[in-house]
């Protein structure tokens, strides 16, 4: 059989013979195939659940649009989370305040404090050389400790040599011939700083030689009038109510200022200097001063010692400042490290030094240079 003369699938679904008057094929029965080749949605079961599920995509859809950034090139921001209240505390009891702490270790200040004084009291009251011995020593290690300092933190070449040499030699000079032996060994040595430094190049010469010349007047001179002090027939005396009233006025000042120090003394010298401080510095040197000098020195009354008390917390407070000066140009806490719990000798000797010269003035006018 012709294969022409079967048509279109019938309403039966069989393939029959096709019918008569049949519009020939075209773009009508192209397009009717097409629709009915068309793949048919599936229906659910239930007719409710393809509304509730349509009626979610829109809800879904509209609220992207009301929650999405307004334009299109504005990133939608994380929501942050809330953070939880903070949660009432209990009311603490009242901390105690801080408790002032000394600076330094008091424990090894005193020893070595307690050590030096038996040292040298026992020379003191020996034998006056070995005081001088003693003295000259403290002087050229001062000197030591100063010149290396500048050097360090100066660059400034003091010349240590002809120092130490011209330092020990006025010690011994105004021991052994006064004023006037102390004048002339001071000027030699000043000398002998400038004949050494030419041995240098003449590059930073000036600043050199000054340093020198400062630190001969600084260390060396002043403790000559410590052993011009020891000539006089009571001179152990003298110089023991010296070193007194010294440390009775430094303990004043740090026992007082630690307690109830508020206001600064010169806050931008020694920021740890109060004028309470101060006070307590006058009034146990005064109270000192009343009590040693009628019982140690030959002729001298209660009223000379409140005198002598309080020129030496003046002076003493001075000479500590004087030093707080130079280590802050220079930018250090301590001149040495070799005594502990007090830093280097220039440190102890540095209410010392000044004072010197006063009570040795001092003692000249109320009783005589002896």
């Amino acid at each position: 059989m012709n294969d022409s003369s079967w048509g279109a699938p019938t309403s039966a679904g069989y393939w029959g013979p096709p019918d008569q008057g049949a519009a020939p094929a075209g773009p009508a029965y192209d397009e009717l195939d097409a629709q009915q080749t068309r793949p048919m949605p599936i229906v659910p079961d239930d007719p409710d659940a393809g509304r509730d599920a349509v009626g979610r995509e829109d809800r879904d859809r509209g609220a992207a649009r009301l929650s999405g950034p307004p334009f299109r090139d504005e990133m939608p921001q994380e929501t942050m989370p809330t953070p939880p209240p903070p949660a009432a505390s209990e009311p603490s009891e009242p901390q105690p305040a801080p408790k002032k702490r000394a600076g330094r270790d008091l424990r090894a200040a005193i020893g070595v404090g307690v050590g030096l004084g038996a040292v040298i009291i026992a020379a003191l009251f020996v034998v006056k050389a070995v005081f001088v011995g003693v003295i000259a020593v403290a002087v050229v290690v001062g000197l030591w400790e100063l010149t290396s300092r500048l050097q360090e933190r100066k660059g400034i070449k003091a010349p240590l040599v002809p120092l130490a040499v011209g330092g020990a030699a006025m010690v011994v000079a105004g021991y052994v011939r006064g004023a006037e032996g102390a004048w002339v060994a001071t000027a030699l040595t000043g000398l002998a700083v400038l004949v050494w430094r030419m041995t240098e190049p003449p590059e930073g010469y000036l600043k050199d030689v000054t340093a020198g010349l400062f630190a001969t007047f600084y260390v060396p001179f002043l403790a000559t009038f410590v052993a011009m002090m020891l000539t006089a027939d009571d001179g152990p005396q003298r110089v023991f109510t010296f070193l007194l009233l010294t440390v009775v006025s430094d303990t004043g000042a740090y026992a007082v200022g630690w307690r109830f120090g508020k206001h600064k003394l010169a806050p931008r010298i020694s920021p740890g200097k109060t004028r309470e401080g101060l006070f307590g510095a006058v009034a146990f040197g005064m109270a000192a001063g009343a009590l040693c000098v009628p019982l140690l020195i030959d002729g001298g009354t209660w009223w000379q010692g409140l005198i002598l008390g309080l020129a030496v917390a003046v002076s003493a407070t001075l000479g500590d400042l004087g030093e707080s000066m130079i280590k802050r140009d220079l930018g250090i806490k301590d001149m040495g490290t070799l005594l502990p719990g007090h830093g280097g000798i220039m440190d102890r000797l540095d209410s010392l030094l000044p004072t010197a010269p006063v009570v040795w003035l001092l003692f000249v006018v109320f009783v005589g240079a002896g």
